[in-house]
């Protein structure tokens, strides 16, 4: 009797309060992430894995870089992160460090997968900010077991 309760109060939510999608996003599959560099291929189930991208940004850009990092971690997370932050070194404040943890390497790899066109149009503008010779230093560190 509870669940049926508990259907009818969620069908009528639903119809209440509709979910709203932004329908001009382009979800079409885009593989922007450049490949990981690895010297031997790591079995799928290792991990967890910690993902580091290093930036050079003009200080005086640092709160308009931070606002679109934390826009591209919600993307990280949502594809499988479990845990995303941005740092800041306190010696050299142009530099900037991302990171996320993925729970495997084939969870990661698949992250790869899932990223759209919406996305990429996030990481492009987060891109845009770093101000080093070459793209930003990528990382990708597997714990020991």
């Amino acid at each position: 009797m509870i669940a049926a309760v508990g259907l009818v109060v969620g069908l009528a939510t639903g119809i209440r309060f509709k979910l709203r999608c932004n329908e001009n996003l382009d979800l079409t599959p885009s593989v922007h992430w450049p490949e990981p560099k690895v010297q031997t291929e790591p079995e799928a189930q290792t991990g967890p894995v910690l993902v580091t991208i290093e930036y050079q940004i003009d200080p005086e850009d640092a709160q308009a870089f931070t606002q679109a990092a934390r826009a591209a971690g919600k993307i990280k997370q949502r594809d499988g992160a479990v845990y995303w932050n941005l740092f800041r070194d306190t010696a050299e404040p142009s530099r900037f460090i991302e990171t996320f943890i993925v729970d495997s390497w084939a969870e990661h790899l698949r992250q790869h997968g899932r990223l759209t066109q919406a996305d990429r149009q996030i990481d492009d503008r987060l891109q845009a900010f770093h101000r080093g010779p070459d793209r930003p230093k990528i990382s990708h560190l597997i714990a020991e077991p």
